[in-house]
């Protein structure tokens, strides 16, 4: 399959990169710059230069897909915005290119917000502050759904593995002695290890019929305290666990903050239904190879 990726460098979309190639499907990359063009190259990508706020650029690539699947975000304050001018681009394109063709959009867990309870991918949405754009964003990509253009929407748990993310933040913190951790910790993060992940984009297209939203994380219901207790204990001299009162942190990180004090329990019965079954069983059981992953990634950067 032809396959159109953004965001083939970020931390998302390396590893769906890397489950695409794995699963021999032919994939065109979009990458703002010649070094990092080199590296998807190297990985097995064919690279496009240019951005997401330029569709001129690679619409004719995209188009000639068989499916484009959407993992980048540009993090600035006009984040939002170039990601809904993405959309009003390139879903009618895709629709009136003739054949079959497919797109999956990257969302995120955070757009359920608080889930104590559990929540699966039919829960109604309660975002937190820093997506509170994202459920208009899903809602345009399943409307796009039509007898030409099969859609999903895919929402990542908290992603770990290799050296980047929140997770292996937490790890270079307890390298250099003090793990932060927002409140008492006892709220709940799903979690998903960045190539089971992977592997989820790539049975989406495998699926002919896989369209709407799919939960992407494991069933370990980890508290944010014990994840921090298992990463600290693994370094030596032990680290040190800060508790950051949420008002604290709200007045350094903002909307972020919230974010990570979330609780939430995840299921994903549609991304089960396709057989996809996580390898990673959580982090508190898998500190020592985070670290080892950690290491070995951060070493290459």
């Amino acid at each position: 399959m032809q396959v159109f990726l953004t965001g083939g460098t970020g931390y998302i979309g390396a590893a769906v990169l890397d489950a695409l190639i794995r699963a021999v499907h032919h994939v065109t990359a979009l990458v703002r710059d010649p070094e990092k063009a080199a590296r998807l190259e190297a990985r097995g990508a064919t690279p496009v230069l240019g951005e997401i706020a330029g569709p001129r650029r690679y619409l004719e690539q995209a188009v000639a897909a068989d499916a484009v699947v959407h993992t980048a975000f540009e993090a600035t304050p006009r984040g939002p915005a170039v990601d809904k001018q993405f959309l009003d681009v390139i879903l009618p394109a895709l629709a009136g290119a003739g054949g079959a063709r497919a797109f999956i959009y990257t969302s995120g867990i955070w757009v359920l917000g608080p889930q104590p309870d559990g929540a699966d991918e039919t829960a109604a949405l309660a975002p937190a502050d820093i997506v509170k754009w994202r459920p208009e964003h899903e809602s345009q990509v399943l409307a796009a759904q039509s007898a030409q253009l099969r859609t999903a929407v895919v929402r990542p748990g908290i992603v770990y593995g290799s050296s980047r993310g929140i997770v292996s933040d937490m790890l270079k913190d307890a390298l250099n002695g003090l793990v932060r951790v927002i409140g008492d910790g006892k709220n709940r993060w799903p979690c998903v290890y960045d190539r089971d992940l992977g592997d989820l984009y790539a049975r989406l297209l495998a699926s002919t019929d896989a369209s709407g939203v799919f939960h992407a994380a494991g069933d370990e219901d980890e508290c944010v305290f014990d994840i921090a207790e298992a990463i600290r204990s693994h370094v030596d001299p032990v680290a040190d666990i800060r508790f950051m009162p949420l008002t604290e942190a709200r007045a350094k990180m903002g909307p972020y903050a919230d974010a990570l004090a979330l609780d939430q329990v995840v299921r994903c019965p549609h991304a089960r239904a396709l057989g996809w079954s996580p390898a990673m069983h959580g982090i508190t059981g898998n500190a020592p190879r985070l670290f080892e992953e950690y290491r070995r990634a951060a070493s290459r950067e």
